[in-house]
């Protein structure tokens, strides 16, 4: 008979944790939630306040019957589930499967899995919080309720597979909104005038502000012309001289949100797989000597909180290797903080600042290397000092007519010695240097050029966007912005164009249909709302069921009407240009799980598919036979390959453009990185930037 039994959610995790805490433990893992509501129902009982109908999933009956036995040959049971609401559940639902007392202190939680983290835990057991669980049930019959009563009715009115969720219809309307802002969206012209001027050899620029000491905007030619007209000639004289110290606070540790967002704006990765990633390195990695060590901290989190423990261990890290001059006086080390505290809700920082990125990347895969030096220097960066900047202003007037140049310099690097925050453009502050002019002085332009522009619309989301004003609005929690995020784009409602969300045909259908009949649904004050509800029921402030109560009384009325009145709704197949080359009908565009696709109007007589691809002129260099064309791999990321394929298996992930190499007369491809495009050769080292 083993002493103890500990039940995790995965063998990594089981992995880890055996490790730490020696033979008198078994360590196995639950694959996850063994009971849940079916599949095949709705399993809500709304007639009996709403109570659930669990069972066990299927395929995880000889999981859970393996569970039973190890627990019948254990003194003791412990849960070591994820420390939220889901891992709560999974605990629960064990606990019950198991026959583990109801008051029992079975319950272990910890933010990182680390020796010391794990130990303590478990000196410190607690009873299942039944809030929690509450929490997530109340969620889970939610979202059954909505998901399980309007879904089968887009089956009937408009095309069976399609879903309705709760926060991903709150998304998919937020995509559509801003798709109708940028079609309504009418430009507004508007002109700036710079002048080109130059000192001790020395370029720099100002900018137009104003005449005669009043600010002034510039909307057309004639006013720009107005302007020109009242300048004498290209002298400048330098009315005033303005130098002061601007210091740049370090950004703060990664939440789930913020980590989703940068990881895609630095490694443009999903967030999806950010989140597959950060799991990977909580639940452990194998780093030679030490063995299977978790890496990070728990990655579902709202806090930027860092432990005191972490705090002092970063700051002598910082000055061992940066200088004490780089921490910032806030980040004094300060009492060691109680080993009893489980400190369940902090930041997502490294376990350990002292496994250095370079020390470990030998052990990583190069994706999980990219997102833990990411995490590794975010954290090391918060703890350091502002970064200061001298800045330098400088007015400047020709007859009346005042100009304005702005610069800055790095003075002392500080946190950004590190890390720099990433930006949705793309772009990085950088050195704008000025010369040194004095009050009084004279300069003079090179040139003074008027430039035309047009108000733009309002950008399309990108991932890292759509995430953040979910947070901001309230919508959805950290463990749902990634889950949300990959069902909108798998059930067809939005697709990725440069890596920004469009939405489709369908998608705008779907939400048309659920905004008559189901307002509330869409009602980003209600989706908020309901997320401090479930809060509050988090907190034992709420029922559960009164909740849903309140919830289900409005939306079964509408329910009922929407079956009466809501009319079927025939998506048209639109034609694709060209007839099947099996039968001679006409081919169709058809939405699928990976997007568009061409398919044969004869189905199911005739199930020819075609994946569509895009000519882009360039003979193919492998076989000289076919063409290059775009596809779109199942993940949807643009490649370009052979027409003739599978005859011909070339393939590139960069555009091949159709001259050739003027040095080596080989492929030519253009590669897009963050500071722009440019045309390199695949065999040598030819390179030129694209303007």
């Amino acid at each position: 008979m083993s002493d103890y039994l500990v039940i995790v959610e995965s063998p990594a995790k089981a992995k880890t944790i055996g490790k730490y805490l020696g033979k008198k433990y078994v360590v196995k893992a639950s694959m996850g939630h063994v009971i849940d509501l079916p599949k095949s129902q709705m399993g809500v009982d709304v007639e009996n306040e709403f109570s659930p109908k669990y069972i066990t999933i299927r395929g995880k009956g000889p999981i859970l019957k393996e569970l039973k036995q190890a627990a019948k040959k254990a003194k003791k049971v412990y849960l070591a589930a994820d420390p939220d609401r889901e891992g709560e559940a999974i605990a629960w639902h064990l606990a019950d499967s198991l026959n583990i007392e109801k008051n029992s202190k079975c319950r272990v939680v910890f933010n990182e899995i680390t020796k010391q983290a794990i130990k303590d835990s478990f000196k410190h057991p607690r009873e299942i919080n039944i809030n929690l669980v509450d929490a997530q049930q109340a969620r889970r019959v939610l979202d059954r309720l909505v998901g399980y009563n309007i879904s089968p009715l887009l089956w009937k009115k408009v095309k069976k597979g399609l879903s309705a969720g709760r926060v991903q219809s709150v998304a998919v309307k937020m995509i559509i909104d801003r798709e109708n802002e940028i079609l309504a969206f009418e430009p507004v012209e508007y002109w700036s005038i710079t002048a080109q001027l130059e000192k001790d050899g020395m370029e720099f620029e100002a900018k137009f502000t104003g005449v005669n000491g009043k600010k002034q905007e510039l909307g057309t030619e004639e006013e720009v012309n107005a302007v020109l007209s009242q300048m004498n000639g290209k002298a400048f004289e330098v009315d005033a001289v303005k130098k002061r110290e601007r210091k740049r606070n370090p950004v703060v540790p990664f939440t789930t949100s913020s980590l989703q967002q940068e990881a895609a704006r630095k490694l443009n990765f999903r967030a999806k797989k950010t989140m597959m990633l950060a799991q990977q390195l909580y639940e452990g990695i194998d780093i030679g000597k030490s063995g299977t060590t978790g890496l990070i901290t728990y990655m579902r989190t709202d806090s930027t909180r860092i432990s005191d423990t972490a705090k002092n261990e970063t700051y002598d890290y910082i000055v061992d290797h940066y200088g004490k001059e780089f921490t910032g006086a806030e980040n004094k080390p300060k009492q060691k903080q109680s080993t009893n505290s489980q400190d369940a809700h902090e930041a997502v920082r490294p376990t350990s600042v002292i496994n250095d990125p370079k020390t470990i990347k030998q052990y990583l895969s190069r994706d999980q290397y990219r997102l833990y030096k990411l995490i590794w220097e975010r954290l090391v960066a918060s703890q350091m000092a502002p970064a200061v900047m001298d800045t330098m202003s400088v007015d400047m007037s020709n007859n009346g007519v005042q100009f304005r140049a702005t610069g800055s310099k790095l003075k002392f690097a500080g946190f950004m010695k590190v890390y720099i925050e990433g930006t949705d453009d793309g772009k990085e502050e950088k050195d704008k240097l000025l010369p040194e002019l004095t009050e009084g002085e004279e300069t003079k332009a090179k040139t003074i050029d008027p430039n035309q522009h047009f108000t733009q619309p309002p950008p399309r989301y990108t991932e890292a966007r759509l995430v953040r004003t979910l947070e901001e609005l309230g919508i959805g929690r950290p463990s749902t912005f990634a889950p949300t995020l990959d069902t909108i784009q798998r059930r067809g409602y939005v697709a990725l164009e440069d890596k920004r969300f469009v939405p489709t045909e369908l998608g705008t259908i779907v939400l048309e249909l659920i905004e008559e009949f189901f307002p509330e649904i869409l009602n980003v004050e209600f989706t908020a709302t309901m997320e401090s509800n479930l809060d509050a029921i988090e907190d034992g402030e709420q029922s559960w069921v009164k909740i849903i109560d309140e919830f289900y009384g409005d939306f079964e009325k509408r329910l009922r009407t929407a079956e009466e009145e809501m009319k079927e709704v025939e998506i048209k197949d639109e034609p694709a240009g060209e007839d099947c080359e099996k039968c001679g009908n006409e081919m169709v565009y058809k939405m699928g799980r990976y997007g568009k696709f061409m398919a044969c109007s004869n189905f199911p007589e005739c199930r020819n598919t075609k994946a569509i691809v895009k000519d882009i002129g360039v003979p193919c260099p492998k076989c000289t036979k076919g063409n290059v064309v775009e596809r779109k791999s199942k993940k949807r990321r643009i490649f370009y390959g052979c027409d003739r394929y599978p005859d011909c298996d070339f393939i590139s992930w960069d555009k091949p453009i159709s001259r050739p190499c003027p040095k080596c007369e080989n492929l030519l491809v253009e590669k897009k990185s963050k500071k722009g495009t440019h045309v390199s050769c695949t065999e040598c080292d030819y390179k030129e930037d694209v303007n």
